[in-house]
């Protein structure tokens, strides 16, 4: 597991350094390259952005393993399902009401047949926006890991393209 664990943290390295921002892409390795999990990696995603839309921690918590990590925009780290919930409503009420997620590009990369990295570039749409910020500009990188069938997030991190002046 470890293993797998430091393989994935090296992935994200290196599907960092090779992002590019100009297209929407999906890359995948020839010999990992299913149909199948990429609607399911697109279900995930659709899941989660409607949990956004509808401001419920619950239901974008549900999208992580149980034991599952998220580091958010401004840094906070959240272990678990339950502190994921937790601070994410808290979130949702305080600061990100009526908002919405936008997807730039995505780029898929199989790390192990069960384990990929999936890095997107996006924002948070505010009122009636139907265009990014620059200051609402992030790039995220989700491990999504494949159990018993189903694809979950294990881990989640989202970083500001540009800095807060």
């Amino acid at each position: 597991m470890r293993r797998r664990v430091r393989r994935a943290a090296l992935g994200v390295l290196v599907v960092m350094a090779g992002l590019t921002t100009s297209t929407a892409a999906v890359a995948a390795t020839p010999d990992h390259s299913r149909t199948g999990d990429q609607a399911a990696f697109n279900r995930l995603r659709s899941q989660q952005d409607d949990a956004w839309a509808r401001g419920d921690g619950a239901a974008w918590a549900a999208t992580f393993t149980q034991d599952g990590d998220m580091v958010t925009f401004n840094g906070d780290h959240l272990h678990g399902r339950d502190q994921i919930t937790t601070r994410m409503q808290h979130y949702f009420d305080a600061y990100l009401r009526d908002t919405r997620l936008l997807m730039l590009t995505e780029q898929t990369r199989y790390v192990e047949p069960d384990t990929v990295i999936i890095v997107r570039t996006g924002c948070v749409l505010w009122d009636e926006e139907t265009t990014c910020t620059d200051e609402a500009l992030s790039v995220n990188t989700n491990v999504l890991v494949n159990r018993h069938g189903r694809w979950q997030q294990t881990s989640f991190q989202n970083t500001r393209i540009r800095p807060i002046p």
